[in-house]
């Protein structure tokens, strides 16, 4: 029997496989959720680096919010990404969820991302 984290490990590289076959050179927005805390970065696979990064890690955010693990603080790295991208002139990308099921956290992120302009 495969332990959790196999399981998970096997679930993210199936979706990230799955979603470089479909990108067509756009870049990809991560998001890793915590217990704690959510990230989300905008990565080009082809160059190999990372474009954007937010997380409640960041003190001008991590001040404003109550919690790093609410769908407040999703919806707020969300809206940061989506400006960090605008400025690095990244309009279109593809959205990987990783091991994480597309609903709560990771949707609020999701939405606001899309609310802030990226298109996905």
């Amino acid at each position: 029997m495969a332990s959790r984290k196999d399981t998970l490990v096997r679930r993210a590289s199936r979706v990230r496989r799955q979603i470089k076959a479909v990108a067509n050179g756009r870049p990809r927005l991560s998001v890793h959720r915590s217990s704690k805390n959510i990230y989300a970065q905008i990565i080009d696979d082809v160059a190999g680096k990372t474009i954007a990064a937010a997380s409640t890690l960041e003190t001008d955010l991590k001040s404003s919010l109550k919690t790093g693990a609410d769908t407040a603080a999703a919806a707020a790295v969300g809206k940061l990404i989506a400006e960090r991208a605008s400025k690095a002139g990244i309009k279109d990308v593809v959205f990987d969820r990783g091991a994480f099921i597309y609903h709560g956290r990771v949707k609020a992120l999701a939405e606001a991302a899309r609310e802030g302009g990226l298109n996905f």
